[in-house]
């Protein structure tokens, strides 16, 4: 599964757009069809991000396409232009049930069967962003072999519900949790809010850092700018790395000699501990074996 940190949104009808934010090196494109497209742009975007998918240099980035909900025709529409095109994923809008995901995982087995790619080589990306959707998590959650991510929609969700937006985000609070919870029940990545004052770096830190404590994986992003504080926080610092791997290593030795908990640098540490070590490793993208 990929690394999805930064995840950045670009609007697909410009494709000079699209070719600058190819070089800017974040995790993830997020090629948009959906809300960043006007209306009467819809096929216009659709046809150049196809495109573009098979033209422009995307280096290490990830090319993931939004398209429209599937539930309206425009979406079943949006998959026949870009799926030939082999795109990396699918993001998903306004899903609300697992046959949401069905027509998205059929077709895209067909095209990489026509295309002659490997089977489950289109993923899926979901985002939730209604209450039906929170009703329905569980189920959306295995729906679908090709489902790698859930997607935080945080302003389709206040305009569902009725909240107000303020700069704590407390009013999404259960909602981040749900979600974060959910991913993790069926290791699934958890992307979390954009932060719309995108020019304003201090609040971009705070949120990035507070969906990261929260369990979040990565976080949508709106402009270049956004795209290094992002990595930066949710990748564990030099330090952390240095304190998990040494960590493990302490842990290997007390398991050799038959001890399970043990105290480490002033504290008792047991299980849980040792898997929160591992996890820093692994969002660092460094791989342990110290199997548990």
């Amino acid at each position: 599964m990929r690394a999805r940190r930064a995840l950045m949104y670009v609007p697909g009808d410009d494709m000079h757009k699209i070719e600058k934010a190819a070089a800017l090196g974040a995790d993830t494109l997020m090629l948009d069809i959906e809300d960043g497209v006007a209306l009467g742009r819809k096929d216009a975007a659709a046809e150049t991000i196809a495109r573009a998918l098979t033209s422009v240099n995307f280096g290490r980035s990830e090319r993931l396409v939004r398209i429209n909900p599937v539930r309206e025709n425009r979406g079943e529409r949006d998959l026949e232009i870009i799926l030939p095109s082999l795109p990396d994923g699918i993001v998903l809008p306004k899903v609300e049930n697992a046959a949401d995901l069905d027509l998205v995982c059929q077709k895209a087995g067909e095209i990489e069967k026509t295309k002659g790619a490997p089977q489950g080589h289109i993923k899926i990306l979901a985002l939730i962003e209604t209450p039906q959707a929170y009703m329905n998590l569980r189920e959306i959650c295995a729906s679908c072999d090709r489902l790698e991510g859930l997607i935080f929609g945080a302003e389709d969700l206040a305009a569902a519900i009725g909240a107000t937006r303020t700069a704590e985000a407390t009013e999404f609070l259960y909602a981040r949790e749900a979600l974060v919870m959910a991913a993790a029940a069926f290791g699934l990545q958890a992307v979390d809010l954009v932060t719309v004052e995108f020019r304003d770096l201090e609040v971009l830190e705070r949120e990035s850092l507070a969906g990261a404590r929260l369990g979040f994986s990565g976080k949508q992003v709106i402009h270049p700018a956004q795209v290094e504080p992002v990595q930066k926080a949710f990748t564990p610092s030099a330090l952390e790395i240095e304190k998990a791997r040494a960590l493990l290593a302490a842990f290997q030795v007390h398991q050799a000699g038959g001890r399970g908990a043990f105290e480490y640098d002033g504290k008792m540490v047991d299980m849980p501990v040792i898997r929160k070590a591992q996890n820093i490793l692994a969002r660092a993208g460094i791989e342990d074996n110290f199997k548990i």
